[in-house]
């Protein structure tokens, strides 16, 4: 059987974001049910008129227990871009996923994660290890999964449709924001997709035409491993902040707590 076959409801986590607003209509016009976590109610009706919103904050986990029941998949497309705040990415990127990830309570949806094409560079000025940190978590959790790195929003020209899935994160180049929404719906629907971690950028030619060939021509991420198949290994777990540490240990807990 088909991994995505039992895919209907998909919770799309920044919904009112870049990506995440243009998530909740891929997922529409392929015959998914997207329900939007959203902060704000008012201003989310404004931008998804007619899509399901359920309140939460990704930084308070009780408010979220009530956004994934049900869910048969999710896509992570938040970000803290626009936070102000200096550990926005450890509070939003890394902390919204492990929120999530904590209050499952044993379902397991497949998942699609959004990080970053710089996710694993620490020779990029500005660059963090949050995102590096969000991926390894959901690794860790064992969940069917799909971890997409885009490179740069919007820098890509019309006839830059044709996309190019690399790995090992030495990947540099933009994509438009709809061919990013197009991979992560697309991932929870092909088996091929299933277990890979990759950087996504667009170069000049077509669109895809075969997205299990896309997907499929990509190494699988080893399991067990919390790090994607080709990342460095420039980031030791035991180098890591005791919580970082506590964290994957409290995820790795609640692997086979489902039915």
């Amino acid at each position: 059987m088909s991994q995505h076959q039992n895919i209907t409801d998909v919770l799309v986590v920044g919904a009112t974001g870049s990506i995440g607003r243009l998530v909740v209509p891929a997922a529409q016009r392929h015959g998914l049910r997207p329900r939007a976590l959203v902060r704000d109610v008012r201003r989310a009706e404004q931008l998804l008129p007619g899509v399901e919103l359920v309140q939460g904050d990704l930084e308070d986990p009780v408010t979220l227990r009530r956004a994934v029941v049900g869910a048969d998949a999710l896509v992570l497309a938040h970000g803290s871009g626009g936070d102000p705040r200096p550990d926005a990415r450890a509070h939003v990127d890394y902390g919204g996923v492990r929120n999530i990830l904590q209050v499952l309570d044993g379902a397991r949806p497949r998942v699609a994660l959004m990080t970053s094409v710089y996710a694993t560079r620490s020779d990029v000025p500005g660059a963090t290890p949050w995102k590096r940190r969000s991926e390894r978590l959901l690794r860790a959790s064992g969940l069917p999964c799909t971890i997409v790195r885009p490179g740069w929003f919007d820098r890509a020209g019309p006839t830059q449709r044709r996309l190019v899935l690399e790995q090992g994160g030495t990947a540099d180049g933009g994509i438009a924001r709809d061919q990013i929404a197009e991979t992560l719906v697309r991932s929870l629907l092909t088996d091929t997709a299933l277990g890979k971690t990759f950087e996504l950028i667009a170069a000049e030619g077509a669109e895809p035409s075969d997205w299990a060939e896309l997907f499929g021509a990509l190494r699988s991420d080893e399991s067990g491993s919390v790090d994607g198949v080709l990342d460095p290994a420039d980031l030791p777990l035991e180098a890591e902040p005791q919580a970082v540490r506590a964290d994957l240990d409290a995820v790795r807990s609640l692997r086979g707590t489902g039915g």
